[in-house]
């Protein structure tokens, strides 16, 4: 047995319901002002909007330590003198000092509360500027320290030191959930992303080569004492946890993707002795799923910033624009078909699933990660929709049904909002679940084709909750699916068909249910059948010899005959 196989059946026995890499919360019950402080919009946050980071970073390998500033450009949304403004940077790291003002002449004062800092300006006066909305506010923030180590990236959020085959330096961050506060400060909330983007300049040994998100600014900048600065651009607005360095002895190759959007650069950041199993793995993959993803969701949201799979030593992330690959050149999810059909061994499962992020994460993201199932379910639904595009709607629906065995119904999937904490883990499957199940509803693929990329157009680039995108559904459906979004998201009941016969009477009901509940169901074997059940007993006369023994398996439902 080799070390590799060895290593995913170790793997696959310790995780064996984790099957993406978003870092989930631990679920509590108890929560702190801290936690209200870290997820909710409160006065040091409601005054002000990010515009722009331009993040600088020193790293030391050998110390395991980041020297760093961050320019924090920003645009008032409430005037006033006397302002505090809540920076979050969690411990050990810390901040040295913050400038602010013209030409950053002047210092500001701080003080610490745990995570958070407490920000103040003195008498400056903060308006807001009507006539020039270019007119930011901008504060320089300098900052070092050891930040948290990752101990299970990236379920276990941190920052990755480790090395190669080789035995070479190589370092990553995943910190989805956990925050990007762990390693640098902003304002760590999924709400305010950077309107105009960032850039991220990375000064590495000049061994080794840093690679982040959106396009490379030429050429590398050559620093004494054998350095160099890495300095990358993104164009778009990014979340916060997106922002990711990698560094490590890189080689690059190319390609170009002609998308709806026009010319799309695909570039592949990998190990130098990976260079050969990336251009088959990737090649054979990325443009497929471009194309299945372009025709479901419409245009790659960040044709400007480009495509990138970059090589990571954990599993994966949908760092924005640099997708981390940990697949290990695999096909399926570390080797393995996680729904037990067959399909899902056709393609390499970080590639599908992690660029899927790009729509529904990155383009679409949620205000609160109490909604985070609009990340997850969406983008585990992506697997069944390319599924589908390459191999058939039969295909997609047993993939589905598979990866639906893996439910717990443990919590809803909707979590508690303001407190920066996850519904259940059951997002992902379950999300998927509930999105099949609302197309079988839709019952009419043209349409559910038109809310997908909708969604992606009309919330282009935008931050929602929940019931944004379930408004949205039943608005361009024509069908009032809010039962049906709540009964699935907000509780843990799976509905259940009641029915018994007497003759040829068919009696009928939902079951485990909350009050309203209605949705339609195909029944029976032959010819289609379809009854309209609520939660009262209804009845309707069966076609002569008809039989009650099987219904539309795509819903995620159970049928249960009573006496």
């Amino acid at each position: 047995m080799n070390k590799l196989f060895l290593r995913l059946i170790i793997i696959s026995a310790l995780f064996p319901s984790l099957y993406s890499c978003a870092q989930p919360l631990n679920n509590k019950d108890n929560f702190t002002r801290l936690d209200t402080l870290r997820g909710s919009i409160g006065a040091g946050r409601d005054w002000w909007d990010v515009i722009h980071y331009n993040l600088s970073l020193s790293i030391d390998y050998v110390k395991k330590e980041i020297t760093g500033t961050n320019q924090i450009s920003f645009n008032i949304l409430k005037a006033g003198k006397g302002k505090v403004l809540q920076l979050d940077l969690q411990e050990p790291m810390v901040i040295d000092k913050i400038l602010y003002g013209p030409g950053l002449r002047f210092e500001a004062q701080f003080k610490r509360e745990g995570n958070v800092y407490w920000v103040t300006f003195g008498e400056k006066e903060f308006t807001i500027n009507e006539t020039n909305k270019k007119d930011y506010e901008s504060i320089y923030v300098h900052f070092h320290g050891k930040p948290h180590e990752a101990t299970r990236p990236p379920w276990d959020g941190g920052w990755i030191w480790t090395k190669d085959a080789k035995g070479r330096p190589w370092m990553t961050v995943a910190c989805q959930g956990l925050g990007a506060s762990v390693w640098y400060p902003c304002k760590d909330h999924q709400s305010d992303e950077p309107d105009e983007g960032a850039i991220i300049s990375i000064e590495v040994p000049d061994t080794l080569t840093a690679v982040a998100n959106g396009v490379l600014l030429p050429p590398p900048t050559e620093r004494p004492g054998q350095r160099k600065v890495f300095s990358w651009m993104v164009q778009n607005p990014i979340n916060n946890y997106n922002i990711v360095p990698y560094i490590g002895k890189y080689v690059n190759w190319q390609q170009v993707y002609k998308g709806e959007e026009g010319t799309l650069s695909l570039d592949y950041w990998v190990l130098d002795y990976n260079l050969e199993k990336s251009k088959k793995q990737f090649g054979r993959d990325v443009k497929r799923m471009l194309e299945a993803f372009e025709y479901w969701f419409g245009p790659y949201p960040f044709y400007e910033d480009g495509f990138k799979i970059v090589e990571s030593s954990h599993l994966g992330m949908e760092h924005q624009s640099a997708i981390a690959y940990g697949n290990y050149y695999l096909d399926g999810y570390l080797g393995m078909d996680l729904s037990g059909s067959g399909w899902g061994k056709k393609w390499d499962y970080i590639i599908v699933h992690e660029s899927g992020h790009e729509w529904f994460a990155n383009n679409i993201t949620t205000n609160d990660i109490a909604d985070m199932w609009v990340h997850e379910g969406f983008t585990m639904y992506s697997e069944v929709l390319f599924t589908e595009y390459h191999y058939g709607k039969q295909a997609a629906d047993e993939y589905l049904q598979g990866i639906r065995q893996k439910i717990n119904n443990d919590i809803p999937l909707i979590g508690p909002y303001g407190v920066n904490q996850e519904g259940s883990g059951d997002m992902y499957n379950k999300g998927a679940a509930l999105l099949h199940t609302i197309r079988q509803v839709i019952n009419d693929d043209t349409v559910f084709r038109r809310i997908m990329r909708g969604l992606n157009k009309d919330f282009y680039h935008k931050t929602v909750d929940s019931k944004d995108v379930e408004e949205y559904f039943s608005r361009i459906s024509g069908k009032d699916l809010s039962k049906i979004f709540d009964q699935y998201l907000r509780t843990i009941k799976i509905p259940v068909l009641e029915y018994k016969t007497d003759g040829r009477k068919l009696i009928y009901r939902w079951a485990n249910c909350i009050d309203g509940f209605s949705m339609p169901v195909t029944i029976g074997t032959g010819k289609a059948f379809s009854v309209f059940p609520r939660t009262e007993w209804q009845e309707t006369e069966l076609p002569l010899n008809y039989e009650i023994n099987d219904y539309n398996k795509n819903l995620y439902i159970s049928l249960k005959k009573v006496q």
